[in-house]
């Protein structure tokens, strides 16, 4: 059995057989079909998650990369099909390297926001990080699914702020991608005063861009590097609030053209609600009627040069684009302080997690589009919703420029009750039928899931024949989280 083989590999307690171990990830908060795995791998190094690969090839056995923890939403750590080994990363926490002069850290797959933050804060650095990640959240993990981060002025590419990885593809080889690809190891670059900073490579080969977003379909990356930025020594958060989505849009547009912020993003009265109502939970309703329908965060902030000047000047432009379009930002709204929020902004969720503090459970639709689509987009997935029997003011959406603000993440939170089958069921067919119609509407789908995954890719035969061709290469044999996108 091959139970018995990675016991020889990771000794008796690397290894969990037992049913409780199993059960926690045969399902998750999506409604992907309930799978045991046959066992939990629980590897400590790259070493190690060779060998499991190699045997894995040798036995055929399908092998699921987790390295989050609990409650996972997307169906993507859920086996496939039976006779499944999950490979169990969240021992492996090593924070490797934290270098200032670079902006750059290198970490393994297990560390979570919550214990890198305070690693790079300590050397004068912050994270380009995600909305509120939840505590459990692998810092790998979300780089490597490419979720949206807050800070578009410094996100140059949609790949960023991932720079490089150490992976070990499906057909067991191990290889390093961008400026760490060699010569020499990590310890020999460093010392020749090299960093791990930039994604492409070796030559002109881009090999982050297979693996990210692929769910573990490719392989296993046993570290990453990562982009960061210096942490400032004065800012000023502002929210601006408005009933029309674009007026806000035309605003965040000229904000980070002219490079005047650093955290931006737009979300409904909704979610706002949400995440302030964390701590005052029977206030929700009063806070979310007290609030305009979008509000537009953003932050404007001074470094080590002249920090107050900058503040000052920018503050000063920023109110000018204000005037133009109409719109009054503020230092509190309905009673919130935007100080506050930004400190919100710059951890990691607060427990519950913020999506599951309203029902109990929570589908996203997410994608990307551009500004001038958003709107009606908004407006085809308020129709959708109130004719799936879920009223459309019920529905959170997140908006966060991207790739200084060429383009737009856009999130809608389900809001729903899992306890309840009836309205599971609403949610899961509302989540099929709205996203055929944002496609229609031209939505891009770059981060397919479940069962969505099928309607998405089903309409790209091109794409998914490229993507076979490429799976054949590092994944020959096809072990690597079988079931998912495409494959």
């Amino acid at each position: 059995m091959i139970e018995d083989e990675l016991v020889k590999i990771l000794g008796a307690d690397g290894v969990a057989r037992e049913r409780a171990a199993r059960e926690a990830y045969s399902a998750d908060m999506s409604f992907a079909h309930s799978i045991m795995p046959d066992c939990v791998a629980r590897p400590r190094n790259a070493e190690e998650i060779a060998k499991i690969v190699k045997l894995a090839n040798l036995t055929l056995t399908p092998l699921v990369p987790v390295s989050s923890g609990p409650p996972h939403f997307r169906g993507d750590t859920v086996p496939g099909m039976g006779g499944t080994v999950i490979v169990d990363l969240r021992g492996m926490k090593s924070i490797v390297r934290v270098d200032r002069q670079n902006k750059t850290a290198l970490c393994e797959p297990g560390t979570t926001f919550a214990e890198l933050l305070p690693a790079v804060e300590k050397e004068g650095l912050r994270l380009n990080m995600p909305l509120l990640p939840r505590r459990s959240k692998s810092v790998v993990g979300s780089l490597l699914e490419r979720e949206p981060v807050t800070m578009p002025g410094y996100h140059w590419d949609i790949a960023d702020p991932l720079a490089c990885v150490e992976v070990v593809f499906g057909t067991g080889d191990l290889f390093r991608t961008g400026s760490a690809a060699g010569p020499g190891t990590l310890e020999d670059q460093w010392a020749r005063g090299l960093a791990p900073n930039y994604a492409e490579g070796p030559s002109q080969a881009s090999l982050h861009r297979v693996i990210q977003g692929a769910q573990g379909t490719m392989g296993i990356v046993t570290w990453a590097s990562m982009r960061c930025e210096l942490l400032p020594e004065l800012e000023e958060p502002f929210m601006a609030g408005s009933p029309r989505l674009d007026t806000l849009l035309d605003l965040v547009h000229w904000l980070i053209r002219l490079r005047l912020v650093d955290e931006c993003f737009i979300v409904n009265n909704t979610n706002l609600a949400v995440i302030m109502a964390a701590t005052r939970p029977d206030d929700f309703h009063e806070l979310k009627s007290a609030l305009p329908r979008w509000i537009l965060f953003f932050t404007i902030a001074g470094y080590t040069y002249m920090p107050e000047e900058r503040v000052d000047y920018q503050t000063r432009d920023m109110m000018d684009l204000s005037r133009r379009v109409a719109v009054a930002p503020a230092k509190t709204m309905a009673g919130i302080p935007a100080s506050e929020l930004l400190k919100k902004v710059r951890r990691p969720s607060d427990e519950p997690y913020w999506k599951l503090r309203r029902e109990g459970g929570c589908q996203d639709i997410c994608f990307l589009t551009l500004y001038d689509k958003l709107p009606g987009l908004v407006a085809a997935m308020d129709d959708r919703a109130d004719a799936g029997g879920c009223p459309s003011s019920h529905l959170g959406v997140y908006l966060q420029p991207l790739v200084q603000g060429s383009t737009c993440h856009c999130e809608f939170n389900l809001f729903y009750d899992r306890e309840s089958a009836r309205e599971s069921d609403r949610i899961r067919d509302l989540v099929g039928i709205a996203t055929r119609d944002l496609m229609a509407g031209g939505a891009f789908f770059s981060r397919p899931y479940g069962e969505n995954a099928k309607i998405i890719m089903n309409g790209d035969a091109a794409t998914s024949a490229a993507l076979a061709k490429v799976k054949a290469i590092f994944d020959p044999n096809n072990i690597m989280n079988p079931g998912k996108l495409c494959f």
